[in-house]
């Protein structure tokens, strides 16, 4: 790359050192970035002066201040902050998040009684004044947006949710005028994982496979730290993934979908129909398990069996570094997390034995067979939650703006 292309590149990569290893002297970032002294003391002089690094107290140095250290800024009087808006069907999420992904502060907004054709009006009323709420003068770099369905993130457009009726829609426009903030779009299932890749396990880095389990069930893969979208931003449609096992009928005419099988709205319906909650609502569900419910308890593990074995056909089609899964109780419960994972254990396939057949006798001793790999971890490790935990949505819609800026600095600044 030349010109200005290799100042974006140098720059994106001090800022990741940063965030990674920070806070970290400047003499310590060429070694972890490639770069040299020179060129790393061009870069943070810029990203100083941005806002996006800042200098912490720490002993004086000589030539470049090289002992100063340096970190993201995530201070309380200058640190950005990126806005985060999650749109559910049964809510939405508003969060305020730093660069390091931290969400400082967050609130739910229920849709009950909110038109889906004004939606977004409403949504943005409400933003508005959390945003306002919470202004403490720190800069504002805009609005990262998530939701399920099909996104294409380049034209800001929701293609299509089915659950709340939307075709086409321009959303990161409307939101943008309504607020009057720069705004990112993009598919909930890719954002958690470009949150993954930039602020969680180092192995998602490598490759990971990510399973949203929400109202929407959607998906998302991948690999050398990028997100896979396809053709049309189309990649992530998981609703009609067979699950092993399963009889419950889906609306397209099959039977055994996970969508249909092991969604909010599936487990909510189920609930009600055993009398466990009143109304469709996986919170209170989680509540009432919580509460020592063994009929809440049991069906929240009948569906973390359901997403275990969608999630064994995803681990041996991708064999992923990583599949991280979003799933309510398990984010809130390690035991039903424990129960996704021997479900999906149970339903891999047999390895294939990789063990060399001895050679056929001979006059002459056969060489020794070279020894064998070093296994790959357990499926079951592999298998994790979100590491930003309950506060997964906010965070992985920041990821949207933040995920940019971290690739090119000067886009946002």
């Amino acid at each position: 790359m030349a010109g200005d292309s290799r100042a974006s590149a140098n720059a994106a990569a001090v800022l990741r050192a940063v965030l990674e290893h920070g806070p970290v002297a400047r003499s310590g970032i060429p070694p972890v970035c490639g770069l040299s002294p020179a060129a790393v003391s061009r870069q943070t002089t810029g990203l100083l002066r941005s806002g996006l690094l800042r200098e912490l107290p720490g002993p004086g140095g000589g030539l470049g201040r090289p002992l100063v250290p340096l970190d993201l800024n995530t201070g309380a009087v200058s640190g950005p902050v990126t806005a985060a808006l999650h749109i559910g069907v049964p809510a939405s999420t508003f969060g305020l998040v730093d660069l390091r992904g931290q969400v400082l502060a967050r609130r739910s907004l229920p849709h009950h009684g909110l038109d889906t054709a004004t939606l977004p009006q409403a949504i943005a009323r409400r933003l508005r004044a959390f945003l306002d709420e919470y202004d403490t003068g720190r800069p504002l770099l805009g609005l990262g947006a998530a939701l399920g369905g099909w996104v294409r993130p380049d034209e800001g457009t929701v293609v299509r949710h089915e659950a709340l009726g939307w075709r086409d829609r321009p959303l990161a426009a409307e939101l943008s005028d309504a607020l009057g903030l720069p705004v990112r779009l993009d598919n909930h299932a890719r954002a958690v994982a470009g949150a993954e890749i930039l602020f969680g396990h180092p192995d998602a880095r490598h490759s990971l496979v990510h399973l949203f389990v929400g109202n929407v069930v959607d998906a998302a893969f991948g690999i050398g730290g990028t997100v896979h979208q396809g053709p049309g931003a189309a990649a992530g449609d998981v609703a009609h993934l067979p699950v092993p096992g399963s009889r419950t009928p889906c609306p397209c005419g099959r039977t055994g979908c996970l969508q249909a099988t092991a969604s909010d709205t599936a487990l909510g319906a189920e609930a009600v129909r055993r009398g466990i909650v009143p109304e469709p609502s996986v919170g209170l569900l989680v509540d009432a398990a919580a509460t020592g419910d063994p009929r809440a308890d049991r069906l929240l593990r009948e569906r973390a069996r359901d997403v275990g074995r969608a999630a064994a056909l995803l681990l041996d089609v991708f064999n992923p570094a990583v599949l991280v899964i979003a799933e309510l109780s398990s984010l809130l419960h390690e035991g039903y997390l424990n129960e996704i994972r021997e479900a999906a254990v149970g339903a891999a396939p047999e390895p294939i034995p990789t063990t060399p057949t001895p050679p056929a006798p001979a006059p002459a001793p056969a060489p020794a067979p070279a020894p064998a790999p070093a296994p790959a971890p357990a499926p079951a490790l592999r298998i994790v939650t979100p590491h930003a935990g309950p506060a997964v949505l906010p965070c992985a819609a920041a990821t949207v703006l933040l995920g940019p800026l971290f690739r090119d600095p000067a886009r946002l600044t």
